[in-house]
């Protein structure tokens, strides 16, 4: 029952439904995901946390940054993810920031572009 408590809690906030959307096209490291949901890295933190510890998403560390993906190793979590991303629209606002984001970091020379903590605006 815990479980089941926990899981549903983690998918009860727009925030979080955000994340999960944002993942559901693949590994984004904890400063992809707080530059494209405009936030700071401190909160999209703690709501990748609560994520983590629902189970519906896994992390890696590589170097200093973390990336997360969705983690669907469990059959009834991956059934419910999906039917759970299906609902939730398109984030256009949030796929633009993500994507000039990436796009600017993989067009600088500076390995740690990151920052962690530091949003950057679009030069667009």
């Amino acid at each position: 029952m815990q479980e089941a408590l926990k899981i549903f809690k983690a998918l009860s906030d727009e925030t979080r439904l955000k994340i999960l959307k944002l993942l559901e096209a693949g590994e984004l490291c904890v400063c992809d995901l707080f530059n494209a949901l405009d936030m700071s890295q401190p909160k999209v933190s703690f709501h990748l946390a609560i994520l983590r510890d629902a189970g519906l998403i896994k992390d890696r560390k590589q170097g200093k940054w973390i990336h997360y993906t969705l983690d669907s190793s469990d059959l009834f979590r991956r059934f419910l993810l999906l039917s759970t991303l299906e609902k939730i629209p398109h984030l256009k606002e949030e796929r633009k920031r993500l994507e000039c984001f990436i796009k600017a970091k993989a067009d600088t020379e500076n390995p740690d572009y990151c920052n962690r903590g530091k949003k950057r605006r679009c030069s667009r």
